[in-house]
């Protein structure tokens, strides 16, 4: 039995994520019986050469039996094809097809391929639909959901990339059977991040399933992608496009695990192991950045997150970059300021805020956390 939950945006196509075991042979049908795709031919699969071979002749038979022209795009597995270059071949590609302005962009794997088909989607003829079919736990907790897409910059990540909601998206949890353990793990740190986020309901639900979780039982997975959408369903719901505010509580923990990702090179480790670790640090910056709270309560939360992390198979990560080359990294955020940093921080669970923190303190607290 497949889960639906339906994202309602202002101003945008409400849309629908299905969560569900075997549900991948049923995505043309799916497709077919919107209105907005009923009349609709061609479709590019975009994928990545470690997926393609998994899982592309089951989407290319799906959609084929609902009556669709498939092509499919499949880029080499990792950050790197995240880039204009990669982009701008595939949009020649799709030019060189024919491909006109009621064609379809499926999205088939992890969040690298889900930001760059999202993007080419976004910007080829001014705007295609996309639909993501996610094959990682992170992506179908995480970057499925909310519209952003973005490809890397020498200079940072995701620094080029636009807003473009998908029209429909199939998480078939089957497909995370194949799924190496790095990965599994790389996924908890965002369903960790967003149970920080939202609620004591969701945090202690979490606590209490972390080892049912990090074991991959089905049934707690699928709950936890489940809530992770409704999450970040509801706080895309109330901003967009990012100028509201409140969408940068999703940032969490990612100031210092983006700047660690790009000092060791994208793929040394996962972007979840950089994001708690970025969570273990914006829990200790909290208590020099944060007001009215004592030191026992911030003190008592970080135990709590570091307790809740570890129980996912996330410990300290020890990826050795010194505190100046992370300084400069984290410079380049795009939360940053006319150069001052900022911080999303957690006094306590569902209780955070954006900080201007400065240098002088991150610097110190930073030493103190690698020390």
């Amino acid at each position: 039995m497949a889960t639906r939950i339906d994202v309602n945006l202002p101003g945008e196509c409400a849309y629908s994520v299905r969560i569900g075991a075997g549900i991948l042979a049923s995505l043309g049908r799916n497709l077919r019986g919107m209105d907005r795709f009923a009349q609709v031919r061609d479709v590019l699969v975009i994928t990545d050469d470690n997926v393609g071979p998994l899982y592309l002749g089951k989407v290319r038979a799906s959609l084929a039996d609902a009556g669709f022209k498939a092509a499919d795009i499949a880029v080499p597995a990792g950050e790197r094809s995240k880039s204009l270059d990669v982009a701008g071949e595939i949009w020649s590609a799709m030019a060189q097809m024919a491909l006109g302005r009621d064609c379809l962009v499926v999205a088939l794997g992890g969040g690298v391929v889900g930001d760059l088909a999202g993007f080419v989607a976004s910007a080829y003829m001014r705007g295609v639909p996309v639909v993501h079919v996610p094959t990682t736990l992170l992506s179908m907790v995480d970057s499925s959901v909310g519209g952003k897409t973005a490809v890397d910059l020498p200079e940072g990540k995701n620094l080029v990339g636009t807003f473009h909601q998908p029209s429909f998206v199939c998480a078939d949890t089957d497909v995370l059977d194949t799924l190496p353990e790095r990965e599994w793990r790389c996924g908890c740190g965002e369903i960790a991040k967003s149970a920080v986020i939202d609620s004591d309901e969701f945090f202690f639900w979490l606590m209490d399933g972390a080892a049912s979780l990090a074991a991959r039982d089905a049934g707690v997975t699928a709950e936890a992608i489940a809530r992770c959408v409704v999450f970040k369903a509801g706080v895309v719901a109330q901003d967009v496009t990012e100028t509201a505010g409140v969408r940068e509580c999703l940032n969490y923990g990612h100031t210092l695990g983006h700047a660690i990702e790009a000092c060791t090179g994208y793929g040394a480790f996962s972007h979840g192991e950089c994001v708690a670790e970025g969570m273990r640090f914006a829990a200790r910056l909290a208590a020099d950045a944060a007001s009215g709270m004592d030191d026992g309560s911030l003190d008592a939360f970080a135990a709590a997150q570091d307790e809740l992390l570890a129980a996912l198979g996330l410990p300290k990560l020890a990826h050795g970059v010194d505190a100046g080359r992370l300084m400069d990294a984290m410079r380049r955020d795009k939360k940053a300021r006319g150069g001052r940093l900022r911080f999303v921080l957690a006094n306590d669970v569902a209780r955070w805020e954006v900080v201007h923190v400065p240098d002088e303190v991150v610097a110190r607290k930073l030493k103190e956390h690698l020390a």
